[in-house]
């Protein structure tokens, strides 16, 4: 009879469940059978997460960007109205303006360097040339040697020609060496220099009143600004403040742009940085240098390749990562 009892109680204890245990069991099965909730939105805001999250730039992807961009920005320019009348009234009232505040120095510093042959002749190169090459430049620099900040970056220069356009359509402008009645100089004209858009055998290709903001500054501070954040050599960070100083006097110089066009360009670029950081939650040179997921890879050209490992990190072990580790589990030998 007592080995009948502790069968019994053998059974019970092996197949039987404690109370807390079958009250437990409908909630987990509940749990499990409950469908997920509908995954539209989730599903929106976790792209909308990823496209806010710096990604590994594609170089096909960005040339063509660019290249698009750039088209769709000269058809854009170029297709707002030449408003002449309109544009020459405002020339003449922003020389009025910069004469009441004693600051309109342009005719005089168009006229004293146009003096020197050799000088304005490279003026008037560097304004039709340099606008370019250094931009495309840093964005090259930015894609192989800071591809967590080239997007942010670049969003920056997107958004401040973007909003150049609408400066363009509502505020047409004729830049000085186009104004009724001053003694400025054409010098593009004057010397027969090749290149410009906005003067000589080109001048049609382009809208001739479409001065103020002035994305000569635009781009070239963005240039700049970024060179001297990011450059880790003291010279580099020197020629990054000096360009759009330099491209300051050549815009002036060449009769181009008043010196308020800057200050246009100034603004817009303020803008794109304001959206830059709203856009990514931080200001383009505070980003990881590298891509989050990539963070000791140096991209080179199409593809990305692993930068050795440190001498004082050990090699993992097969398989190490592939299980983290549980808090207080422990593999049992089967």
């Amino acid at each position: 009879m007592g080995e009948t009892q502790v069968t019994a109680q053998e059974g019970r204890s092996t197949a039987g469940s404690s109370p807390i245990a079958a009250e437990a069991a409908p909630g987990t099965a509940a749990a499990s059978s409950t469908p997920p909730p509908a995954s539209g939105k989730p599903g929106r805001l976790s792209r909308l997460r990823s496209l806010r999250t710096p990604g590994r730039p594609r170089l096909w992807f960005e040339i063509l960007l660019i290249a698009v961009s750039y088209w769709l920005y000269s058809l854009v320019r170029n297709a707002v109205p030449e408003q002449k009348a309109a544009a020459l009234r405002n020339a003449d009232w922003i020389w009025s303006a910069e004469k009441s505040l004693g600051l309109a120095f342009e005719e005089s510093v168009n006229h004293a360097v146009n003096s020197v042959t050799w000088l304005i002749v490279s003026m008037n190169y560097y304004y039709a040339t340099l606008h370019f090459v250094v931009t495309i430049g840093v964005l090259v620099w930015l894609f192989r040697r800071h591809p967590g900040r080239y997007a942010a970056t670049r969003l920056v220069l997107f958004a401040t020609t973007a909003v150049a356009l609408l400066g363009y359509y509502l505020y047409p402008l004729a830049p000085p060496r186009l104004m009724n009645g001053a003694n400025f100089i054409d010098t593009v004209l004057v010397h027969e220099t090749w290149g410009s858009m906005a003067s000589g055998n080109f001048k049609n290709m382009s809208n001739q009143y479409a001065a103020m903001p002035s994305m000569h500054i635009g781009w070239s501070l963005w240039c700049g600004l970024t060179i001297f954040a990011l450059a880790s050599a003291p010279w580099a960070k020197i020629l990054g403040l000096l360009y759009p100083t330099l491209t300051l006097v050549v815009i002036v110089a060449t009769a181009n742009h008043f010196w308020l066009d800057a200050v246009g360009g100034m603004a817009c670029l303020a803008f794109g940085y304001a959206v830059s950081r709203v856009w990514y939650g931080s200001l383009p040179h505070r980003l990881p240098k590298w891509v989050p997921g990539a963070a000791k890879t140096r991209l080179t050209g199409l593809r990305a390749t692993r930068l050795p490992r440190p001498a004082s990190e050990p090699e993992p072990k097969p398989g190490a990562e592939a299980e983290p580790a549980t808090p207080g589990a422990s593999r049992v030998p089967r």
